[in-house]
């Protein structure tokens, strides 16, 4: 078996470079260890940047999401039971941003692999990577996949990362974790709510006009069954408390789970013929909506330097691949880091760090600019 380009992942960065490069004439071969239906429906982000609807509606990914997908011109802060709504148009010179579940990203690019793609095996755990050659497993027999060049879209836990020799890691763990929920009830706002609060940090977001997802700061190794339905909605009400007449809406759960929240980045992305891409080559906290943009990003700049290697045979593209991508991972980083010290309370936060915070708050609510650079970093940069 044989692919010009091989792919480890199914997520939504395997997915994409897939098409793109079906789009060009180039052939891939997607592996996937986990089956369909895992696949389409496990829970990951939903905020696309400007820059990430274009790619999805440049590889003719988008009908359902220009049909489906929620439009968002910016957010709100709340702080100080107060709320500031942060208008990213003005501030970016138009860019927007997009609530897409990421499982229907999922969903949208598996049927158009599956009707117009190359191979996409489900259940195929790639199991080592070597000069030339891909070993994978499937159905309890060991196969061989040779390749021109390979993609580790496998995340974190993959066998892609392990497999660049003295990689450089850097990282951080925070001091608390995200309790995230689905609810089905219609959100409660327009557009997302990032609360500062005596209390911890809370989040409102939504996944369409029928279903909301809900955050809570928690303290790391919570149990989400701790926190029954009623001390959800009550401490999100707590929470999100403005000296107004707004109202949360509550309604049934249907899912709960804790995340962690860590940063992480591996470089460099590249080792001969094997490139990272998405979470296998970082990770960010969620608190800046960075991680799927990212993974995006990245295999939207290989694509481009595939298809000039194989258009032009000059290694250019690909030599540069991940000095152009972790410039952006790094800024991303940034943001994310900013967003989540600003806005999160840590285990032994004093009254003088929460003042540096609501200072800060206060200065993106008082000044454009302030508030440009946090609109321009959230929609996303070039």
């Amino acid at each position: 078996m044989f692919a010009t380009v091989a792919i480890v992942g199914a997520g939504p960065a395997g997915l994409l470079l897939a098409r793109m490069l079906h789009n060009a004439g180039i052939d891939s071969i997607v592996l996937e260890h986990r089956d369909r239906a895992y696949v389409e429906h496990r829970q990951r982000a939903g905020m696309l940047e400007q820059g990430t609807v274009d790619a999805l509606r440049a590889c003719g990914a988008a009908e359902r999401l220009d049909r489906e997908g929620l439009v968002h011109h910016g957010i709100e802060l709340r702080f100080d039971r107060r709320s500031h709504h942060l208008d990213f148009p003005a501030l970016t010179g138009g860019r927007s941003v997009m609530i897409y579940a990421q499982t229907e990203i999922v969903k949208d690019l598996v049927a158009l692999q599956l009707a117009e793609g190359g191979p996409l095996l489900f259940e195929a755990e790639a199991i080592a990577i070597e000069d030339d050659t891909l070993t994978f497993v499937r159905d309890g027999v060991k196969e061989r996949l040779g390749f021109d060049f390979v993609v580790g879209c496998d995340g974190f836990h993959g066998i892609s990362r392990a497999a660049i020799p003295d990689a450089r890691v850097y990282e951080r763990e925070y001091p608390y974790s995200w309790l995230g929920i689905l609810a089905d009830v219609p959100p409660s706002c327009e557009e997302l709510i990032y609360a500062h609060s005596e209390r911890g940090f809370a989040l409102h977001s939504m996944r369409s006009p029928t279903v909301s997802r809900l955050y809570l700061q928690v303290p790391n190794d919570t149990d989400p069954d701790d926190w029954p339905d009623d001390r959800i909605w009550d401490e999100l009400d707590a929470r999100f408390a403005v000296d107004t007449d707004w109202k949360l809406m509550r309604g049934p759960i249907t899912q709960k789970a804790v995340t962690p929240m860590r940063s992480f980045v591996t470089e460099p992305m590249r080792h001969g013929r094997l490139f990272l891409a998405g979470d296998a080559a970082h990770i960010v906290p969620p608190t800046g909506a960075k991680g799927l943009n990212l993974a995006i990003s990245d295999v939207v700049t290989l694509a481009k330097a595939l298809q000039h290697w194989f258009t032009t045979g000059s290694p250019d593209l690909l030599n540069t691949y991940s000095d152009t991508c972790l410039r952006r991972v790094w800024r991303a980083e940034h943001f994310s880091y900013f967003m989540t010290t600003l806005l999160h309370r840590t285990p032994d936060q004093t009254p003088f760090d929460t003042r540096l915070q609501l200072s800060q708050l206060h200065r993106i609510a008082d000044s454009r600019h302030a508030a440009a650079e946090l609109a321009e970093n959230y929609a996303g940069l070039p």
